[in-house]
């Protein structure tokens, strides 16, 4: 809207400075001709006079009741005498064209009405009437009778003057356009070229530059989404190069968690092929540690290809309707022992109304253990454990609480990412894949779920939020 109206001002403008200049430089030049106008309409405004006495003529013989042939009075006989002085021939003919009154300069008898009206219809539309005879022709009623004036003669000259055309006016007012409309859309311009540049050089890699919003326009709307554009570039590139330190940090800690069973897998090996050992009972408890540490690869190995899978999106999933409390109650039930074991007490508050949500019970399962397995794992001992069931008329939400040393924000924000422990130490004991929690989110979240962690009061908070049927 705004790129109309400064073109249609700058047209306004040119359309003005064409009209001043064209009519500056026609005073300038202007051409002499000469007119036959003014003559042409002098013979007329003579005719239409004689016309108006021979209707005056006319009414008072009407009054008067008398006949027609009482004779033509004085005033209309000077009038056609000075007509005649100019060198204008006045003639009265009946409608066959028979001349029945003539002037002292006219000789014809007879007029060709056809010739004289049409030379009287020409003499009004040609715009360069030449010096020639002209006839203005007109009906009256003559002594009674229907008749036609008609009164010829050379029209008068006159010199008038025509403005000429110069085509500097054309110049000027297309020179006058381009000024305005440049002058007029040399801030939008500037904008433009910002922009270019702008961009330019954030495809240069710089994606924390920003351009300048300067107006609520279509070059605004483009600022915004250059801005938008470089903002989402870098947050992509940012979660790449976090991508790359996880994955670096996965070499690392698979192969650290992969190295070390094998090599103690492959240590008792030997000493097994090797005689290595004094009693069997001792083989045996070699034969024992390989196969819990082979077991223990294995888990770690069933980890990686699970997480890979689930990420994909190739594992189907089987659900079917189930109700979350009694399944939550049952699986409590199996922790209560290792909990006592370390000193752990779990307290539970689930309703007793079935809670029916629709879940692959097998994967669900997994990532209730995960959430119980963590919070036995990192909890201070001693200690309590509390998981507590909420529902609304939507969704149902499980809460596995414990309380554990303090997170930073960071730390709590990537818990849930792949491959990232909080345990950098790794120690045997509690060190694990990094996996565990990127799986349950991955299940929860292809149950159409949310699953997050909070902490408050020296307590981490784990929620899990499924529709309910």
């Amino acid at each position: 809207m705004q790129l109309m109206l400064t073109f249609g001002i700058c047209l306004l403008a040119g359309l003005l400075t064409y009209g001043i200049s064209s009519n500056l430089f026609g005073e300038m030049k202007q051409l002499a001709v000469i007119d036959y106008k003014y003559g042409i309409e002098r013979i007329d405004n003579e005719t239409r006079g004689l016309v108006n006495e021979l209707s005056a003529l006319q009414k008072q013989t009407d009054m008067a009741g008398s006949e027609s042939e009482g004779g033509r009075p004085e005033f209309f006989e000077n009038h056609v005498n000075w007509m005649n002085d100019q060198k204008f021939k006045v003639l009265i003919t009946d409608l066959e064209g028979r001349v029945v009154y003539r002037s002292q300069n006219a000789a014809e008898t007879n007029v060709e009405i056809h010739n004289v009206i049409s030379n009287a219809m020409n003499a009004r539309t040609d715009q360069d009437y030449g010096r020639k005879e002209f006839s203005s022709f007109y009906p009256v009623n003559y002594m009674g009778q229907k008749s036609y004036l008609i009164v010829s003669g050379i029209p008068e000259p006159h010199i008038t003057y025509r403005k000429g055309q110069s085509p500097l006016s054309l110049l000027i007012a297309v020179a006058a356009f381009i000024l305005l409309f440049y002058f007029m859309t040399q801030k939008k311009m500037r904008h433009v070229e910002e922009l270019a540049s702008g961009l330019r050089v954030i495809a240069t890699g710089n994606l924390d530059y920003r351009v300048i919003e300067r107006s609520q326009d279509e070059l605004g709307s483009l600022a915004r989404d250059l801005n938008f554009m470089a903002e989402d570039l870098q947050k992509r590139m940012e979660e790449e190069r976090r991508n790359e330190r996880l994955k670096r940090e996965l070499i690392t800690n698979v192969s650290h968690d992969l190295r070390t069973p094998l090599t103690l897998i492959m240590g008792y090996l030997r000493l097994l092929q090797d005689k290595g050992y004094e009693t069997p009972e001792q083989a045996a408890s070699y034969v024992s540690i390989a196969y819990n540490k082979s077991e223990k690869l294995k888990l770690l190995i069933d980890d990686l290809f699970e997480y890979t899978k689930l990420s994909n999106r190739d594992v189907p999933l089987y659900k079917e309707g189930v109700a979350i409390n009694e399944l939550l109650d049952q699986l409590l039930e199996e922790f209560v022992t290792p909990a006592e074991e370390q000193q752990l007490t779990i307290n539970r508050t689930i309703p007793k109304e079935r809670l029916l949500v629709r879940i692959d019970v097998d994967k669900m399962i997994r990532v209730l253990e995960n959430l119980m397995g963590n919070a036995l794992k990192y909890s201070l001992k001693p200690g309590s454990i509390t998981v507590t069931l909420r529902h609304d008329y939507r969704y149902v939400t499980v809460q596995v609480s414990n309380q554990a040393e303090w997170l930073s924000d960071d730390a709590l924000q990537q818990l849930f990412d792949r491959f990232y422990r909080v345990d950098t130490a790794r120690s045997s004991h509690t060190g694990g894949s990094g996996l565990g929690l990127a799986i349950a989110k991955s299940i929860v979240e292809s149950h159409e779920g949310a699953i997050w962690a909070e902490q408050s009061g020296g307590q981490i908070h784990f929620f899990v939020k499924l529709k309910l049927v």
